[in-house]
């Protein structure tokens, strides 16, 4: 059985305490973080979310979001 996206998000967390859109992307194959997040705060699932501020390679300032689980609902 393929595990979901969803899955691979939380065993993540669970592995590395937190996920960013970056994360997601480089490591999971996963480009829309922000709507899985979504989907599983619409199953119970709580996280926190920081904004991180850094530079991009033509030094411009670039924003991503950090997630982190804070309680567990039910996939």
């Amino acid at each position: 059985m393929k595990t979901t996206q969803k899955e691979l998000i939380l065993k993540y967390i669970k592995d590395f305490g937190s996920i960013s859109s970056w994360d997601a992307y480089k490591d999971l194959g996963i480009t829309q973080l922000g709507t899985r997040i979504f989907e599983l705060k619409q199953k119970g699932y709580v996280f926190t979310k920081e904004r991180i501020k850094t530079k991009n390679r033509y030094g411009n300032d670039s924003h991503y979001d950090k997630y982190r689980l804070i309680s567990v609902g039910e996939v």
